[in-house]
């Protein structure tokens, strides 16, 4: 395969807050549907937190078989069904379509994590009789694309990444490296989180990085407004099918957009905070651009990483300021309405770039009231922008000093010459 053969995505899954398809996620963020709000009383994190974005209860029994679907993290569940709905908007059939053994799988995530502390609590009460067997293939960082691979067959290469909140873009990234290489035919690549249990909240709230003291759940994130105060904890999942664009069109697949090129960096700075000048983000965004093959002027639109706290965002727009001197093209954060979904949101957030493409809208940041760097930076607010336009760039950074950065296009026609290798 060229280096240059386009990589295009034929299906994407959803599980999130505010929708289960990108067009559902992309129609809420652009009207303003929040999926934020306050815990219900029942919930673990009802008394622990102030606001979180929750996801639609999925029944485990409806994605693994017998006393599996019994114990397992909620992480899992929402994977495989993202997996299973990204598969049949793709139309694609692993050992039909496509050989299993050039099928790749790349899901991450921090693991089961809420699954853990629910077995550290049962041996504390119980004794060793308190752990269950199924805690291990319920925990493990890796067992998302291993459950995949064995509910769909994929014999391929599979892998989880551990870059925190970058982590589903890079699961993109690394499945656009496989497929240039010529290692597989289609990547399943994604992510899950399910982090809204007390343990886990209680972290992000001690380090003050949680949204607090908004009347309002719906207001609590916001993105690059000065009056922000941090972060709102989402939980969720999302899968993206990519293929070598020879292997969708010999199939007849529908293409939504092409992965052009992709960028990773490291601030290498500090364990939580990001470099304030940016320059490690900075570096990361040229560095996707260039791998596209494209110049900073041809990006049309930015769905930035924002996630609402104060040093977060202050250096992402530092950095986008430092990649464009002349100012930044139009950019928006889609968390004001989604919450942080950890690392699924970069496979979020590449949905709705996907979506920005295909109906020529960019979308808003909601509750950006009084935007920062307003005079640098076109900040979309308010209301969807009418623009058509051929490239956008999606930013995730993750704790670690990890950026990565997607650059998203227009689906290209295949060369000729590349079908006969399909």
């Amino acid at each position: 395969m060229s280096v240059r053969e386009p990589v295009t995505v034929t299906g994407i899954g959803l599980v999130s807050p505010v929708g289960s398809t990108a067009a559902e996620v992309f129609d809420a963020v652009c009207d303003g549907r929040s999926g934020l709000s306050r815990p219900p009383t029942g919930h673990p994190l009802h008394g622990v937190v102030d606001v979180a974005a929750f996801a639609p209860a999925i029944d485990p029994a409806s994605v693994l078989p017998g006393p599996e679907s019994r114990v397992v993290d909620r992480s899992i569940v929402m994977v495989l069904r993202a997996a299973e709905d990204a598969l049949a908007d793709a139309g694609l059939r692993i050992g039909h379509d496509v050989d299993p053994y050039r099928v790749a799988a790349v899901v991450s995530g921090v693991g089961g994590l809420s699954m853990l502390e629910e077995q550290v609590l049962g041996r504390a009460a119980r004794g060793r009789f308190g752990v269950s067997p199924y805690m291990l293939p319920g925990t493990l960082p890796n067992m998302g694309a291993a459950r995949i691979a064995i509910k769909f067959g994929i014999h391929g290469y599979t892998s989880s990444i551990g870059t925190a909140c970058a982590a589903g873009a890079q699961s993109i990234g690394e499945a656009l490296r496989i497929l240039r290489a010529g290692e597989a035919d289609v990547v399943l690549a994604g992510c899950a989180e399910a982090p809204l249990f007390p343990t886990f909240a209680y972290a992000f709230g001690n380090a003050r990085a949680l949204a607090r003291g908004w009347a309002d759940p719906a207001a609590a994130s916001r993105p690059f407004d000065r009056r922000r105060n941090g972060l709102v904890l989402g939980e969720g999942a999302g899968v993206f099918v990519l293929e070598r664009a020879a292997h969708a069109a010999a199939r007849g697949a529908h293409r939504h957009a092409d992965v052009l090129g992709w960028g990773a960096t490291n601030d290498a700075h500090h364990p939580t905070t990001p470099r304030p000048d940016g320059a490690g983000a900075a570096a990361c965004m040229r560095m996707a651009v260039r791998d596209a093959g494209l110049v900073p002027t041809d990006i049309g639109y930015v769905n930035a990483h924002g996630t609402s706290t104060r040093a977060g965002d202050a250096a992402e727009l530092a950095a986008l300021t430092e990649v464009y001197r002349a100012g930044p093209p139009p950019l928006s954060s889609t968390k004001g309405v989604t919450g942080h979904m950890l690392g699924v949101s970069g496979v979020i957030e590449a949905a709705i770039a996907v979506e920005a493409l295909r109906r020529g809208l960019l979308p808003p940041t909601h509750n950006l009231d009084d935007p920062e760097r307003a005079g640098e930076v076109d900040h979309i607010r308010e209301k969807a922008r009418v623009a058509a336009v051929d490239a956008v760039l999606s930013n995730s950074f993750g704790f670690g000093g990890h950026n990565v950065s997607l650059v998203l296009a227009r689906p290209s026609r295949p060369a000729a010459g590349d079908l006969s290798g399909a």
